[in-house]
């Protein structure tokens, strides 16, 4: 775990409300999965930055055992051509704990993290978290995921 600051950045991707209540979103995340990847959504995402995939929390209603949004996206320049059935969002940037996620992806490896993460006493603001799915999860027996979460400044 390593603080770092992150500069603002825009995102367009898919969404779902979803909470870790009663396990809730171990169904609704992987579906949102399944939906971006069976109906190409990542090509679907105007004025990307690159194919890097974002998976974004954000809206908490309080803590991570409360609901939340969880968006599926690429990092954009602009969110002045959102598609119908996307949404965009607006990420403010600034002070983040980074935890990495290393292993096999269909053994749970990043939900693990989490797990841990959720473990510890940290100071979240609840903005925002996310996790980075770039060239390093390409391969996902052997993949590495950098997992920011907010902090309080």
């Amino acid at each position: 775990m390593q603080k770092v600051k992150i500069e603002p950045f825009k995102v367009i991707g898919i969404s779902v409300r979803t909470t870790n209540e009663n396990g809730q979103a171990a169904t609704d995340i992987p579906r949102l999965w399944e939906t971006f990847m069976s109906q190409g959504i990542l090509e679907k995402i105007p004025d990307k930055i690159d194919h890097t995939v974002y998976s974004l929390y954000t809206n908490y209603e309080g803590d991570y055992m409360r609901p939340y949004d969880t968006i599926l996206g690429c990092k954009v320049n602009s969110l002045a051509h959102i598609p119908d059935g996307m949404v965009g969002l607006d990420v403010a940037g600034g002070d983040f704990l980074e935890f990495i996620a290393k292993g096999d992806l269909t053994k749970d490896v990043v939900v693990n993290t989490w797990y841990d993460i959720w473990k510890k006493p940290l100071p979240r603001s609840y903005a925002v978290d996310f996790e980075i799915y770039g060239e390093k999860a390409q391969n996902p027996a052997d993949a590495e995921v950098s997992i920011f979460i907010g902090v309080k400044e």
